[in-house]
């Protein structure tokens, strides 16, 4: 069953703020306040996700696993571009990566995965063809990080978000 009005508890402590926030508690402000509140509500169930079923913890758990070490070997190569100047300088770039993954959680997960990696960061994505478009800080071998992606991250987060 739908609800006429959808987080009725959210939607009544909001009135109830507007009228604090007013300092009245007159028929017009409660109908005032009950619409700005109907409003927000409204917004609110609009941004809902529909429920995500994970397909295999087990993978996800190993992808967590895998994300946590290239994470730390991220940081530990970020660091020594930081920390030695002298060194060749680093060759930053922008990389396409044709996708399969669909999945809006897989790619919101994706897109935390790519972000959270230091030297990486998510910079676009096109629905259309299911182009990412990703920063990455040190880009020495572009098929090679475009293979990292596919196989480590992409292949994972489809079989989880079948």
């Amino acid at each position: 069953m739908k609800r006429a009005i959808p987080f009725p508890l959210l939607w009544l402590l909001l009135v109830a703020m507007w009228l604090v926030l007013n300092d009245t508690r007159s028929l017009g402000q409660i109908v005032i306040g009950a619409g700005v509140a109907l409003g927000a509500v409204l917004g609110l169930a609009a941004l809902q996700l529909p429920r995500v079923r994970l397909r295999s913890l087990r993978t996800a758990a190993a992808l967590a696993e895998l994300v946590l070490v290239d994470i730390v070997r991220s940081n530990i190569a970020v660091a020594r571009i930081v920390l030695h100047p002298g060194r060749p300088r680093c060759a930053p770039g922008f990389l396409d990566i044709p996708l399969t993954l669909r999945n809006p959680a897989g790619l919101a997960a994706l897109a935390c995965i790519i972000t959270s990696t230091p030297g990486t960061a998510w910079a676009g994505y096109d629905a259309t063809s299911g182009v990412l478009t990703m920063h990455v800080l040190d880009l020495v071998d572009a098929e090679a990080m475009r293979d990292t992606i596919r196989e480590r991250y992409e292949r994972r987060l489809m079989e989880i978000f079948r």
